[in-house]
């Protein structure tokens, strides 16, 4: 079968056999009804829907920011992230920078676990699914080493051959070393492999340097304009692949 460019829209999706994925907002999401709570003890009344929504939102700023910053240790991804998040609902002002500070402070003194720890909706079917076409899956995450005990806590370890946390493997992505690492461990090939995360310049990029495909999942379009295939969340990539294999 004739395969498709790493860097193509049109993935080999019959011909995959292992597929890479990341872990927060592929498989688990942050824990918003503790967020929210934490808010709330700070003077601010986000609704849980909404707070999810604006983290959606924040991705692409947050990712280009990681692409504009490669190299400057003193960039914080996650102070970031919860300010844009905070910006997008209570409007670009000193509140949300102080509340971001405060959270991200918060955010530190707790391994990350303690913060992705939701399931996201329908990510057990979808992963029993796509284990039952055969294909083998395989995590790769950029966490502080606990990205196996967040799978195992929320009880979706077993779907997973092995974890890749950048914390013990000692790359995280974008570096292609991380996704090599997998493929090592996986004994895979980088041509009928896919990985599949939620930031472009790190899951997207990361992977296709490592000549591995890649696919970003954008669950309300907020990714316009980019240069990959997308999905809105594992169950569609999931469907994806069992009308290919028919």
């Amino acid at each position: 079968m004739t395969m498709s460019p790493c860097g193509s829209n049109d993935l080999p999706y019959a011909a995959l056999e292992i597929l890479f994925l990341d872990v927060g907002n592929t498989v688990l999401s942050m824990d918003f009804d503790l967020l929210c709570a934490e808010l709330r003890e700070r003077g601010a009344r986000i609704e849980v829907a909404a707070l999810r929504r604006a983290e959606a939102r924040a991705r692409p700023i947050v990712s280009a920011a990681i692409r504009d910053n490669a190299g400057n240790t003193s960039f914080d991804p996650m102070r970031l992230y919860l300010r844009a998040m905070l910006a997008a609902l209570i409007g670009e002002d000193g509140r949300a920078e102080a509340l971001a500070e405060d959270l991200t402070a918060w955010a530190r003194r707790h391994p990350v676990d303690r913060l992705w720890c939701g399931r996201l909706p329908g990510v057990e079917d979808a992963l029993a699914a796509l284990r039952d076409m055969g294909l083998r899956l395989v995590a790769v995450s950029n966490s502080d080493g606990t990205a196996e005990r967040s799978l195992v806590r929320t009880g979706l370890r077993p779907f997973f051959e092995a974890v890749c946390d950048s914390r013990l493997v000692g790359f995280e992505k974008p570096d292609p070393r991380i996704f090599r690492h997998a493929l090592d461990l996986a004994r895979g090939r980088p041509e009928t492999t896919l990985h599949v995360g939620d930031m472009y310049h790190v899951d997207v990029a990361g992977a296709r340097a490592a000549g591995v495909h890649a696919l970003l999942l954008d669950p309300f379009g907020d990714w316009d304009g980019v240069d990959c295939a997308r999905a809105a969340d594992l169950g569609e990539l999931a469907a994806r692949l069992r009308a290919a294999r028919r």
